[in-house]
């Protein structure tokens, strides 16, 4: 089994020992930087390099720059997706977006993890874990999602959370780590903030 496929496998693995794995980076970072890089007017060059980024997005879609990921291909937006400045997603593992998810500044979504022993961590190995976010999400700026995370439909992520475990459906979640604060109700229709 080749790095690429214990990685594929949610294993530990060397992703600098693997060529494929280093190409495939090299290329995502170079469009990264050709999207970071473009006039922020040059809407149609903008839309197209994301589209060359990632591996899936539906007609409507936005990421503001600075945008940042590790491979794209993992990366899957719904209909309507929309980020604020400074997306960093580490996807070493798929990640999934539904439909109508909004994301503030300055979050990550990190599939990859380390060994906690300093042996393995120090031979360089990593593992990679998929991160799902549902339907009518909305993440406050300063988020960190972290791997194997699953985030329901019709959530709020409250601002500067770390979302360690899975949140269900329907609820607003907050803080580090990120726990649910209440479900959302017909009230919250005509409120503002939580």
């Amino acid at each position: 089994m080749n790095e690429k496929q214990k990685a594929a496998a949610g294993l530990l693995h060397n992703p600098d020992t693997d060529m494929q794995m280093l190409s495939e980076r090299l290329r995502c970072k170079n469009l990264c930087h050709r999207y970071n890089k473009t006039e922020p007017s040059n809407l149609a060059k903008r839309y197209l390099l994301i589209k060359k980024i990632v591996g899936s997005t539906k007609k409507m879609f936005w990421i503001e720059q600075t945008f940042y990921c590790d491979y794209g291909y993992n990366i899957h937006l719904g209909e309507a997706f929309y980020s604020n400045h400074n997306l960093v997603i580490l996807d070493c593992a798929k990640v999934t977006f539904g439909d109508h998810v909004m994301i503030g500044p300055n979050c990550g979504f990190y599939c990859a993890g380390h060994p906690l022993d300093s042996k393995r961590r120090n031979a360089l190995l990593e593992y990679a874990k998929p991160i799902t976010v549902g339907n009518n999400v909305w993440i406050g700026g300063n988020v960190v999602v972290l791997p194997g995370v699953t985030i329901g439909n019709d959530v709020v992520i409250g601002a500067g959370s770390v979302v360690t475990h899975d949140i269900p459906s329907g609820v607003v979640a907050v803080g580090n780590p990120c726990k649910v604060l209440r479900p959302i109700t017909p009230e919250d229709e005509t409120r503002t903030v939580f």
